[in-house]
């Protein structure tokens, strides 16, 4: 019996040692991806009021950092602007919507409202935060957003969301399972390298395909889903459902709209693995979608700049064709 207990007791410590390692190096990895230029600002903007004016700080919610940063145009004489969201990276626990200032800069430079919208980390203050606590947030935000843009001038038709790593998936969250209620039309998302399912099988890199890992994983999962996970579940429809609130990958139907990605394949946070059954859902359900694969990059996508370059010119693309600026 007292045996049991230890090795029930090293269970334990060994899943909150997987929950720290996970959390930290992914967000270190999202830090060296936001702080690289491969394209040496080809996409940024000399910003001045006659390219936009920026809000800062605006809040959405009770809790500290349910704030966001709002970009809109120097022309305000449309009748109705895109909003395009960028969500910021740092592996859940860390990152500020101010990381993506030049980003948003830029998009709204294209003539959109853009918003970077801040969320509640998980750190030694809110070791409660979850994944889809963070999801949760950032739905309950975008009316926020959208009205706000409205005070000033500008009226919202529709939108587009993004983001890295941490980002990314949120961003996949709200426009495959939270679209059907957004106050405007999501036309398109476009991210790199966030999670999109969470199959212990495909977390190789963290031993996780290996069945004495199984509580391991659970411990790592029961933290980014906000309930816990019990090893049991994994291969049934159960484990499904009981994920599929953070599971991107699990809302992809035959509306999910038109998605732009990147993924490395060296990537050890997150599974590249999960890459490769997203790409393989949207195109059984025949979802417009671009999927960029950076062959020779980890994480921080930093061993392709070809690809890079790829992946900012389809951006473009995508935003002119499912979300054109009006004249």
């Amino acid at each position: 019996m007292r045996k049991e207990k230890v090795k029930g007791k090293h269970r334990v410590l060994w899943g909150f040692i997987y929950v720290g390692a996970f959390l930290l190096v992914f967000a270190v990895s999202a830090v060296i991806k936001m702080t690289a230029d491969p394209l040496h600002g080809e996409y940024s903007v000399d910003w001045s009021n006659s390219v936009g004016l920026t809000y800062t700080d605006i809040p959405y919610g009770e809790a500290e950092s349910n704030k966001f940063d709002l970009y809109v145009p120097a022309d305000s004489s449309k009748e109705s602007y895109g909003l395009v969201v960028y969500l910021h990276a740092g592996g859940f626990t860390s990152g500020d919507k101010s990381d993506d200032a030049e980003m948003l800069r830029w998009l709204c430079s294209k003539g959109y409202v853009a918003a970077g919208i801040n969320y509640t980390l998980r750190d030694d203050a809110h070791p409660e935060a979850s994944v889809y606590s963070q999801s949760m947030e950032i739905k309950e935000s975008i009316p926020y957003v959208i009205a706000e843009a409205e005070k000033l001038g500008y009226t919202i038709d529709e939108m587009a969301i993004s983001g890295g790593s941490a980002g990314g998936c949120l961003a996949l969250l709200y426009a495959y399972r939270d679209g059907d209620t957004s106050p405007v039309p999501v036309k398109m998302v476009f991210e790199a390298v966030g999670p999109s399912s969470f199959y212990p099988e495909d977390w190789a890199s963290y031993g996780f395909d290996q069945e004495e890992n199984a509580e391991n994983a659970a411990a790592l999962f029961s933290v980014m889903r906000g309930e816990t996970i019990t090893a049991d579940l994994f291969g049934t429809s159960g484990y499904d459902e009981a994920m599929k609130e953070i599971s991107a990958l699990l809302w992809v139907n035959e509306d999910t709209v038109p998605t732009l990605m990147a993924y490395g394949t060296y990537d050890i946070f997150q599974p590249y693995l999960g890459s490769v059954r997203l790409d393989k859902a949207l195109t059984e359900n025949n979802v417009p979608h671009d999927y960029i694969v950076f062959e020779h990059s980890g994480h921080a996508l930093q061993n392709d700049n070809d690809k890079y370059a790829e992946y900012m010119q389809k951006i473009v693309e995508y935003l002119d064709t499912y979300m054109p600026v009006e004249d």
